[in-house]
């Protein structure tokens, strides 16, 4: 896959290597009457995220809501320029906000950019949380490990669930805010939401369910293995 496309019904990927930059993250987009962004790329990747929102018929200024996964550069970095643009609300989870907010702490120096902080508008707290967001229910899940805010996000399109795991596959090193023991509990979690379409972080979509499980399933067995 080298353009942004669509994963399903409402749901596009936008961003990644080989789609905005190298070093990004996948990015991607939900239509739900206005338009919300999981994650944001490593640094300059602004520009080709608007472009592609643009190519698949979609306009960049129904751009609402940015939903950050977790507090690492290549979900974080083009956030501030977007918020500039559109006026874009950014939601994480309390865990993580500190760091998205004063750049502490977020790997920039590891991937050789600049990161410009950028304040979260809504910090979610719990360990289940719900947001009607333009016409979709978007559910969200702490599921530490990855980082101590790391998050998912579950959706329904048509008749599938739709899951944004982001970095399922870490790492889960302590230098980057892991932590294996939490890790192998929320990978669980994850299984057990049963997601048909799997949005990861770094390997792209995954489907259908039992591919999913499978995926999930690989990186349990890892962790416990170590």
């Amino acid at each position: 896959m080298n353009k942004a496309a669509q994963v399903c019904e409402g749901v596009y990927i936008i961003g990644g290597p080989g789609i905005s930059d190298a070093e990004d993250c996948c990015v991607y987009l939900v239509d739900a009457g206005e338009l919300v962004m999981v994650d944001a790329g490593a640094d300059n990747s602004s520009d080709r995220l608007v472009d592609n929102i643009q190519t698949l018929g979609l306009m960049p200024e129904r751009l609402s809501t940015i939903i950050v996964t977790h507090a690492h550069i290549d979900h974080i970095g083009a956030l501030s320029e977007l918020k500039r643009r559109y006026g874009v609300k950014i939601i994480a989870h309390e865990e993580d906000a500190a760091a998205i907010s004063s750049g502490r702490n977020v790997g920039a120096e590891y991937y050789g950019v600049k990161y410009e902080p950028c304040d979260v508008d809504i910090i979610l707290k719990g360990v289940e949380d719900n947001l009607d967001i333009g016409n979709i229910r978007f559910n969200f899940h702490h599921v530490p490990g990855h980082t101590p805010g790391s998050i998912v996000v579950t959706i329904k399109s048509d008749v599938n669930t739709v899951l944004f795991g982001q970095d399922i596959h870490g790492p889960y090193h302590p230098m980057w805010g892991g932590d294996i023991v939490k890790a192998i509990k929320s990978l669980k979690k994850l299984k057990s939401l049963k997601a048909d379409i799997l949005c990861e972080g770094h390997y792209g979509i995954i489907k259908p369910a039992d591919k999913v499980e499978e995926f999930i399933q690989e990186f349990i067995e890892g962790l416990e293995r170590n």
